[in-house]
C-alpha cells in the first residue's frame, strides 16, 4: 500500500428525525447564514424543520444556489457574510449547495482575488481562515457532506473548477435518508451514477496490494448495482434509501482513496461537458467513463477484468475478454439507470466538444491525466470523439 494520512473531522449524523439536533450542533450565539438552492426544501418540509431547529439563533437566508453553483452567485453570499458579520453557515441541500458553501466559507476571509481560489486551486488548511459550516443533506450523490472538496462553475468563462483543503470539512452533516422520497427520479438516477463513478475513479486503475481497499470499493459498487434500479422506483423504502445515502457518502469521504492510486480523468473531462452544454454531471460521467476505459484499455485491462468478475460475474477465456465484458456490463448498468451514453444524445452541437476540451486542458497546462499520468491531451481527444 502507498503511504497515507486519514483525517476526517466531520460529525456524521445519520438517520430519521435528526434535523432537530441542529440546535445543539451549532455553537450557541452564532449568527447563521442559512444557504439553500432552488426551493425544493419548501415543498418537502425540510425548510420548516430547519427553521424550527434554528429558532434560538439569529439567521439570514441566502437562496438560489444553482446546480453547478456559480462563482458569481456565491460571491453575493460572501458579501452578505462580510456585511452582517456571519459566524456560521448552514448548507441545506445536495452537493451543489454544500460545494457552494465550501467556496463561500473559503472566500470570505481570503486575502486576494477570490477567483484565484478556483483558477489556482488554492488549498485551505487553516481553520481560523474559513467560516465554519454544517450541512443538512437533501440529495445523496457527491459525498460533499463528508469531504473537503468542492466544484464551482465560473459562468463568465464556462469553467468548472475545484477547490478544497483540510479546513473545508463540514463540522457536522445531518443525513436523513427519508429526504429522497420527494426527489425526482432523474436526481436519484444521477446520484447513483455519481457515487458509482466516484468509486470507479479510485478503484479502476491497476492491480496493487491494497486488498482491503479493493474489497471496500467493490462492496460499494455491488450495493449500488443491487439497489440502484429499485431505489429509483421505491424511494420511500427506508432500507433502500438508507443504503443509497451511505454508499454515496462512503464513495467519496476519503476512505477508499487511501493507500491506492486514483484516476479522476473521467471527472475532469465530464466537468468540461457540463460547463459547455449544461448536461447533468452524472450523465457526462456515464458518457465518458466507458470510452475512457476503452481508450486506456491496455493499462486498465487487469483491473477491469477483476472488476468484471467480482461485480458482474463476467466470464471469458482471457483477461482481455473479461475486461471487454466488464465495460459492456457497465454500459448496461448505466442504461438500466436511465443514462444515455453518447454525447450526441444530449446535444446536436457535440462535434465541437473535443477541440473545446483539449484547448482548455492545454491552456491550463494539463498535459497528462490519470493514475499513470498517461492520458495525454491526444488521448483526451480520442476519448471524447469516441463518446460522440
Amino acid at each position: 500500500m502507498l503511504n497515507f494520512e486519514l483525517y476526517n473531522p466531520t460529525n456524521y449524523v445519520f438517520g430519521k428525525d435528526q434535523i432537530e439536533k441542529i440546535s445543539v450542533l451549532i455553537p450557541q450565539k452564532r449568527k447563521v447564514l442559512l444557504a439553500y438552492g432552488g426551493g425544493s426544501i419548501f415543498k418537502n418540509g425540510i425548510y420548516d424543520q430547519v427553521k424550527s431547529a434554528l429558532k434560538d439563533f439569529e439567521i439570514i437566508e441566502f437562496g438560489g444556489i444553482e446546480p453547478n453553483p456559480r462563482f458569481e452567485t456565491l460571491m453575493k453570499a460572501v458579501d452578505i457574510i462580510r456585511e452582517n458579520k456571519i459566524t456560521f453557515i448552514l448548507a441545506v441541500g445536495g452537493g451543489s449547495v454544500i460545494d457552494g458553501v465550501k467556496f463561500i466559507s473559503a472566500a470570505t476571509h481570503y486575502d486576494g482575488n477570490p477567483i484565484d481560489i478556483l483558477k489556482k486551486r488554492i488549498l485551505f488548511k487553516e481553520i481560523s481562515k474559513v467560516i465554519p459550516f454544517g450541512t443538512v443533506l437533501t440529495l445523496p450523490a457527491t459525498g460533499s457532506e463528508m469531504n473537503s472538496g468542492a466544484v464551482v462553475t465560473i459562468e463568465a468563462t464556462h469553467e468548472k473548477l475545484v477547490l478544497g483543503g483540510s479546513a473545508l470539512f463540514p463540522q457536522f452533516s445531518i443525513c436523513d435518508p427519508t429526504v429522497i422520497a420527494s426527489l425526482p427520479k432523474r436526481q436519484i438516477q444521477n446520484g447513483i451514477i455519481d457515487a458509482f463513478t466516484h468509486v470507479m475513479e479510485q478503484y479502476l486503475t491497476y492491480p496493487h496490494d491494497a486488498i482491503l481497499q479493493d474489497r471496500i470499493a467493490e462492496s460499494i459498487l455491488q450495493t449500488l448495482v443491487e439497489i440502484g434500479p429499485d431505489v429509483v422506483e421505491s424511494p420511500t423504502d427506508y432500507k433502500l434509501a438508507s443504503n443509497f445515502m451511505w454508499c454515496a457518502t462512503m464513495a467519496l469521504n476519503g476512505l477508499i482513496q487511501k493507500g491506492v492510486p486514483s484516476d479522476w480523468a473521467t471527472h475532469m473531462i465530464g466537468h468540461e461537458l457540463t460547463a459547455l452544454y449544461e448536461i447533468d454531471h452524472a450523465r457526462t460521467l456515464a458518457v465518458i467513463a466507458p470510452n475512457l476505459y476503452k481508450i486506456m484499455f491496455e493499462t486498465k485491462k487487469d483491473k477491469l477484468a477483476q472488476y468484471g468478475e467480482r461485480i458482474f460475474q463476467v466470464e471469458g477465456n482471457s483477461v482481455e475478454e473479461k475486461a471487454l465484458n466488464a465495460i459492456h456490463e457497465t454500459v448496461n448498468f448505466f442504461h438500466k439507470m436511465g443514462m444515455k451514453t453518447k454525447l450526441s444524445e444530449y446535444t446536436p452541437d457535440y462535434e465541437k466538444s473535443a477541440d473545446f476540451i483539449v484547448n482548455r486542458f492545454e491552456e491550463r497546462g494539463w498535459k497528462a491525466l490519470g493514475e499513470k499520468q498517461n492520458i495525454t491531451t491526444q488521448k483526451v481527444r480520442e476519448i471524447v470523439e469516441l463518446s460522440y
